[in-house]
């Protein structure tokens, strides 16, 4: 296997709280050949003082997170691209896995990497516990994809801001790549998250899920779909160990579909 460069593209806004220990991660990687790209959104804190401080590339634009992530990715001078949030943490091997798979595998097209929450909350204790039910299927979407293939299908759909991580994997598939899944994960820090914080984050993702709908159809119907969901949790036997986690998953996704269905119908 070759050194091939990898680039992390960071969106960015007002995130000094939980920025350092996603760039911290960065650099623990065990796998070296990496360059950090930050692409803030004009932050009024010191985002991107702390951003230069850990060496990363610095670009700043106005606009929402999938026009960030495409700056990025034109600025990317890696072979691969890997795009997380500010408040992400990376496990130590998460690049390494990624590129052994890819090296190796010139089918994979993307990288699905796990996702686990981090918090005391009875909330974030809950969206952990949801995420745990989610392994390979629709509901993930990868995070780490060749480069050249990300920009020969254009990128992400800037006019998304509802599942627009999808939205960049989907295109790739099509192309006949497939998308694989690594066991190093990343951990989500949702300290503080609350129940009303879900709902409001959910009422805005949601504006522009009627164009996700329509331009994703056969991808939208299963990650939208209650009786899909349900079966998800139903058939695990995991779900019924936690009894208080179990009603937490299901009165959070029943809030977020009314959620959506207001957003969708306003």
């Amino acid at each position: 296997m070759d050194n091939p460069s990898v680039s992390i593209v960071i969106p960015t806004y007002n995130s000094e709280a939980t920025l350092p220990i996603c760039l911290e991660s960065i650099r623990r990687q065990s796998y070296k050949n990496i360059e950090t790209i930050v692409v803030d959104g004009y932050s009024t804190d010191k985002t991107v003082e702390i951003a230069i401080n850990f060496g990363a590339k610095v670009q700043q634009v106005h606009g929402e997170r999938s026009r960030a992530k495409n700056l990025g990715l034109r600025m990317a001078r890696g072979k691969y691209v890997l795009f997380i949030d500010s408040d992400m943490e990376l496990m130590p091997t998460v690049v390494e896995e990624c590129i052994r798979i890819c090296e190796v595998r010139s089918d994979i097209g993307g990288i699905v990497i796990p996702e686990r929450s981090s918090g005391k909350t009875f909330w974030a204790k809950v969206r952990d516990f949801e995420r745990s039910f989610y392994e390979k299927t629709p509901i993930e979407s990868p995070r780490f994809f060749r480069k050249d293939l990300a920009l020969r299908v254009g990128g992400f759909d800037e006019d998304l801001i509802f599942y627009e991580e999808a939205s960049l994997s989907y295109k790739i598939t099509k192309l006949g790549y497939r998308v694989e899944r690594i066991s190093s994960y990343i951990i989500h820090h949702e300290e503080n998250i609350s129940l009303s914080e879900l709902i409001r984050k959910r009422y805005y993702y949601a504006k522009t899920a009627k164009i996700y709908r329509k331009r994703y159809r056969d991808l939208a119907t299963k990650q939208l779909s209650i009786p899909y969901r349900l079966s998800i949790y139903l058939r695990s036997k995991s779900f019924y160990e936690k009894p208080s986690l179990s009603i937490g998953v299901i009165l959070m996704k029943s809030v977020e579909f009314m959620v959506y269905l207001l957003a969708h119908i306003s």
